[in-house]
């Protein structure tokens, strides 16, 4: 599979200050990836480097096949991707539809497909009936989701999405992951910025957490939480219930209710042995499910808690 995102050591000075320190990373095509950090960290200097909109100190950026450090090259790539920043930025003195077909425009798709594609994502984004609408009436969600459409409009084949459900509303931020997710199926790559670690656990295939301007962690949600040094448990229930159990791998069992919880540091040997000695001892297993720590717990670990350098 081809990488829609190549940086290799990516360095970025302010003055003296050096607020992106050699970060290397590589984004497959038709993946979701997230990247995290705590404020001040240097996400948002290396999405600007990433889109072209800062040049690097040092280092090379390669995004769809095109280098970022040519001027050329990356005023075709940006062509090719649709961009979303933390705060949505439609303009509020046009409407709905005046926006999509300014971005269309942009963009230079005939006035054809900029009439039907924002007639689509309209409807898609549930904006069809206030297409007519200054956005300066809009809520925060309904400009967001403006904002994703007008990124979509041109159909990018990369979209860089900041914060895209921060401070939205339940139904907003559903409907802004469901389409997400939709456009990976249709083929496309998403790198997205998110404090919201559920939805980064939802969406992304992989992640990488940057700080203090290195990238100190890349990989999926669920192996970066084997990260933690925080205890791993699995939970199993019987039919009947036996007054103990012995575990060879558990560091400790507990009785939880109708459950066991049992800890440990090896969660498949665990698994293993409850399977085993339910059999041997013809009980029922009526749930069994792993407890790790969340990716959040892992972030703060990794991160330190606290914020950098805002």
């Amino acid at each position: 599979m081809k990488n829609a995102i190549e940086a290799v050591n990516l360095t970025k000075y302010y003055g003296s200050f050096l607020a992106v320190d050699g970060v290397s990373f590589s984004v497959k095509e038709n993946e979701i990836f997230g990247f995290l950090g705590p404020n001040g960290a240097g996400k948002t200097t290396t999405i600007r480097m990433l889109t072209g909109v800062l040049k690097p100190s040092s280092g090379e950026v390669r995004v769809l096949g095109y280098d970022m450090l040519n001027e050329g090259e990356k005023i075709r790539a940006r062509e090719r991707m649709g961009i979303v920043p933390e705060t949505a930025n439609p303009y509020v003195d046009l409407t709905a539809m005046q926006n999509l077909k300014l971005m269309g425009e942009l963009y230079g798709m005939p006035k054809t497909e900029i009439e039907k594609r924002s007639i689509e994502l309209l409807k898609l984004f549930d904006l069809y009936e206030k297409r007519d609408t200054k956005v300066r009436g809009f809520s925060k969600g309904m400009r967001q989701r403006l904002s994703l459409a007008m990124a979509m409009i041109a159909d990018p084949e990369l979209y860089f999405l900041d914060e895209p459900t921060s401070g939205l509303d339940v139904i907003s931020a559903r409907m802004i992951k469901e389409i997400i997710q939709e456009e990976r199926k249709n083929g496309k790559t998403v790198f997205v910025t998110s404090h919201n670690m559920a939805d980064v656990n939802e969406l992304c295939d992989r992640v990488a957490i940057i700080r203090r301007g290195k990238l100190i962690a890349i990989d999926t949600p669920e192996r970066l939480k084997t990260l933690s040094k925080k205890h791993i448990f699995v939970e199993a229930s019987f039919e009947p219930m036996p007054s103990e159990i012995r575990i060879s791998s558990a560091s400790k069992i507990e009785r939880k209710g109708d459950k066991l919880r049992i800890q440990t540091e090896d969660p498949d040997a665990t698994i293993k042995e409850i399977v085993r000695y339910a059999e041997e001892n013809k009980l029922r297993i009526v749930s069994l499910k792993t407890l790790t720590p969340s990716l959040e717990d892992v972030f703060v670990e990794l991160v330190g808690g606290k914020n950098e350098r805002d």
